[in-house]
Order: structure tokens, then C-alpha cells, then sequence
């Protein structure tokens, strides 16, 4: 069996941050998919991970030597709930390898079997769940829109039984790291403070080293992360994503999107559009996101207060007061990203009223959100270019003219006077997506290759994401909204 060159510094941790297990082997792997740029970027020999051998190890049939599998123990708050212990249930980190651009990362298979925190689970994924993963967390990836990303998919010739048996498989998901918010809650429910210490220290050296210095250490951490979260889910705003489980165990550290379960794009928008079929409420639907986020952190704070401040009073307040700047954090990275898709290069003071105004128009009219974006490129390079075009996507076009028409005013008064900007529409082409993982379009992919082993679709899909903002000729059909009978309403999580 081949070295891997694995540097395990997790594993290194005091045995109760996880429980050691192996993970358990498949009937009959076949490999599905390698992500050669990433395994590249790894230091991974692709033609290896191909192999038979290669296929065993991304299968869990086998472990390659250097690998110190593990499972992490967290907890987590679930729809506001709070679960004491929750752990990685069907995951098991294989290690962490350093890249070839001096970055760490985890390698982990999800769907490698049972772990001591299964809860009487299978351990197992089922196919779609795999596939919505790799094609969503690589899309999210070209988009630059900071992700866990996916090395392999490989199916394993068995069956799941969820609401009906599914083929079953196993992805190999990479990620800066899996430290959650839900990590430091599961110590601090046992009042664990040293580990705590030790999980601020982790998470300052391998994701914030630039404070680890800082007097205060679990102030410096939770300012990082506050921080982190705030651009994230302003980033996910920008390309109308719907993470569908905002659980503080799905709240990364490192401020990465984390678990792609019921998640979904947005077709039409709607401020408060949910896909997920748990979400009964809208708890988690598309613009409570930001709050939602806000709410995560101040379960992080609660478990940092100790190491902030032995006097709790005095504390709360640092961390209150850190917890407040994240609106601040927020507001200027979503006022940035939405400046950025209508093509505004300086700061005004209406400009978030513009904004507002605009996505009350869209709301409003049922507008695919992607699309109109995309359209609105051409509309910066003048004023007539896509105008009616743009306009017919509304029940009035008045709505749309409207609008247009303080939107030109703001424009000229950068220097575009209603004449040819090319410029400015290429810069919008950098930031507005032709292309995103469409609910319906991915929905054909899982039916085809769990019903027919066609995975032509899920290939097609992989390729066109991998160039979110370039015009690719012949693949405009990926860009196409749903008809009405189309649209996805809800999405699962297939655990």
C-alpha cells in the first residue's frame, strides 16, 4: 500500500476530541469521479488514486499508510435545539495533508460506515446526496466563494435504505479543517475548558495565525470568525444560495460553507425562499441567513466566555460587543457584493436603498435571479442593450424602468453618461454568474445515474460549473431557468 504523506495533527489531540475508528468496507467500489486539479493540488498521484488500490483507499476498503482515521466528536444546536452530542456520525478524517501551496487540509470519506457517534445509524450516503455535494462545492469553489471541496466519488455496490433503497457511495470531502462551532460546544457542555484552550489554539494556528499572538486569545478567535462568517454568507447572497441547514455542527470555523445537504439555488427570488423539506418554518430560509449566522456565533461566544475574561460580567461584555460587529462585517461585504453585480465601482449614500429597491422589484415579479443579473451585465454597457429584454422579465415593465432609470443616474455619476461601457459589463460578468448548479438540472443528473448508471449528465454539470462566468457555446441549456412544472420545491438531506 502506498505512504500518503499525511500529517495528523488532530489525531495528535487528547483521545476524547475523537474516538478512532477504521472505516468499514464496501461490497464492490467503482469509481465515479477524481477532481485531478485538487488531487494535483494535494500532492496526489491521480493515476494512483484511479488504481485499484487508489479506488479501495477513497472506498474505505482499505487504509493508506500514514492515515490515522478518526472520527470527531461535536455537538450542536439543530433548528435551535440543542444536541450535547452529536460527533461525526457517518464521516471518518482519513488525515491532513499539506498541498503543494503550503496550505493543511482534511481528507475525509463521508458514507465510510458506522463510528461510535452513528446514534444507531448506518454510516452510509446514498448516491445523490454524493453527487449534490461534489457538483454544488466545486461550483461554489469557481464561483470563489470560500467551500469544503470534493476530491472522489466512488459508488460501493451496496444499497441504503432511506425512504427506499438508494445506491449507495462514498465522497472524499477536503476542507481546511472540520473544526465547527459545534466543536466548541460539545466541550463546553462538559465544561471542558482546558480542551476548549486547546481548540482556540488549533483553530488561531491553522486558520488565523496572523492573531495568534494576540493578548486575548478566544477574543481574537471569535473577532476571526465573526468576520468570516459575515463575508461568507454575503458571498452566498451574491449567487442566491439557500444552505438549508444552518445547525451550529454546519457552522464552520474556518469560515467555510460546510455540509451541502438540502441545499439549493434560488430560480425566482424571494427573500424568504426555502428549499429544504425540514425547514418547516423558514428558519434557515434565504435572506435569515445573516441573522441565523449572528445566532450561531453567539453560541461560540457562550463557550469562549470562560477563557475571555475570568469576571463573567466583564466577559459578556467583550463578547458582546464583538458579536455586534458582525451587522458591521455583514452590511459591508453584502452592500459590496450586491455594488459589485450591478456594476458600481464607488460608494454612495443611497446605494443600499437602490439595492433593496431592486430585489423588491424581483420578489415582486417571480425574476429568475441568476438570469436577471446575467442580463443586467449587457445593460451596464448602455442604455438601451438589454433593456427590453431585461423588462420582459417582469409582470410590469414599468417595474424594471423604473428602477433602470435612478440605476443609469447612479451610474453616470461615475462617468458612464449612458454611453458604451464595456468595462464595467466585464466586470459584472466576473461577479454574475451564467452558470449555476440549477435545482432541476441537478435533480436529472441523481435520477440519471441512480436509475439508468448514466452519469453523463452529473460530467456535463461538473464541466460547465467549473467556468461559472464564461459564455460556453452549446451549454446555454444549463443556464435555462425551469419551467414552472421543473421547479425543485424541496430538497433533502439524505442522511
Amino acid at each position: 500500500m502506498r505512504v500518503i504523506p499525511f500529517d495528523n495533527s488532530y489525531a495528535r489531540l487528547p483521545g476524547h476530541f475523537y474516538a478512532r475508528t477504521p472505516p468499514t468496507a464496501v461490497k464492490k467500489p467503482h469509481l465515479v469521479k477524481v477532481n485531478e486539479p485538487l488531487a494535483s493540488l494535494l500532492g496526489l498521484d491521480v493515476a494512483w488514486l484511479k488504481s485499484d488500490e487508489g479506488v479501495a483507499v477513497l472506498a474505505g476498503n482499505a487504509v493508506a499508510e500514514g492515515s490515522d482515521p478518526i472520527a470527531l466528536a461535536y455537538a450542536g444546536h439543530q433548528f435551535g435545539n440543542f444536541v450535547p452530542q452529536l460527533g461525526d456520525g457517518r464521516a471518518i478524517l482519513l488525515g491532513e495533508l499539506v498541498g503543494t501551496d503550503g496550505k493543511r487540509r482534511d481528507v475525509q470519506l463521508k458514507g465510510s460506515g458506522p463510528t461510535p457517534f452513528s446514534r444507531r445509524g448506518d454510516g452510509r450516503a446514498a448516491l445523490g446526496p454524493v453527487l449534490r455535494e461534489y457538483v454544488v462545492s466545486e461550483a461554489m469553489h469557481a464561483m470563489g466563494i470560500p467551500t469544503t471541496r470534493a476530491l472522489a466519488a466512488v459508488t460501493t455496490g451496496e444499497h441504503v435504505h432511506r425512504e427506499r433503497p438508494q445506491a449507495g457511495a462514498v465522497l472524499t470531502r477536503i476542507a481546511g479543517s472540520h473544526l465547527r462551532v459545534g466543536t466548541f460546544e460539545y466541550f463546553a457542555a462538559r465544561s471542558d475548558f482546558e480542551a476548549i484552550d486547546t481548540l482556540t489554539r488549533v483553530a488561531l494556528e491553522r486558520h488565523y495565525p496572523q492573531v495568534i499572538d494576540a493578548p486575548n486569545a478566544a477574543l481574537a478567535l471569535l473577532e476571526c470568525v465573526v468576520a468570516a462568517q459575515a463575508f461568507l454568507v454575503a458571498r452566498w447572497l451574491g449567487v442566491g444560495f439557500v444552505h438549508g441547514v444552518m445547525n451550529t455542527d454546519n457552522t464552520s470555523i474556518s469560515g467555510e460553507t460546510l455540509d451541502y445537504g438540502p441545499c439549493a439555488f434560488l430560480d425566482e427570488y424571494h427573500p424568504l425562499k426555502k428549499f429544504s423539506s425540514i425547514d418547516v418554518n423558514g428558519r434557515y430560509a434565504f435572506m435569515n441567513q445573516p441573522k441565523i449566522a449572528q445566532w450561531n456565533l453567539a453560541r461560540l461566544a457562550e463557550t469562549l466566555l470562560p477563557l475571555v475574561d475570568e469576571n463573567q460580567e466583564a466577559a459578556v461584555e467583550q463578547a458582546t460587543a464583538t458579536l455586534k460587529t458582525f451587522t458591521t462585517h455583514f452590511d459591508e461585504a453584502f452592500l459590496g457584493v450586491m455594488r459589485a453585480k450591478i456594476g458600481l465601482a464607488t460608494e454612495a449614500a443611497g446605494d443600499l436603498a437602490l439595492v433593496m429597491e431592486l430585489l423588491s422589484r424581483l420578489a415582486g415579479s417571480s425574476v429568475d435571479y441568476t438570469i436577471f443579473f446575467r442580463r443586467l451585465c449587457g445593460g451596464a454597457e448602455s442604455e438601451k442593450a438589454n433593456a427590453k429584454t431585461i423588462a420582459a422579465m417582469f409582470e410590469h415593465e414599468g417595474a424594471f424602468f423604473e428602477w433602470a432609470e435612478r440605476w443609469h443616474a447612479r451610474l453616470a455619476s461615475e462617468g458612464c453618461a449612458g454611453g458604451v461601457d464595456a468595462a464595467r459589463m466585464e466586470s459584472m460578468r466576473k461577479v454574475n454568474p451564467a452558470y449555476i448548479p440549477r435545482n432541476h438540472r441537478l435533480e436529472e443528473a441523481i435520477v440519471a445515474a441512480s436509475e439508468k448508471d448514466d452519469f453523463g449528465p452529473f460530467e456535463a454539470l461538473v464541466r460547465v460549473l467549473a467556468r461559472p462566468y464564461e459564455e460556453q457555446v452549446g451549454e446555454e441549456w444549463l443556464a435555462e431557468a425551469p419551467k414552472v412544472e421543473e421547479r425543485v420545491r424541496a430538497t433533502f438531506c439524505g442522511t
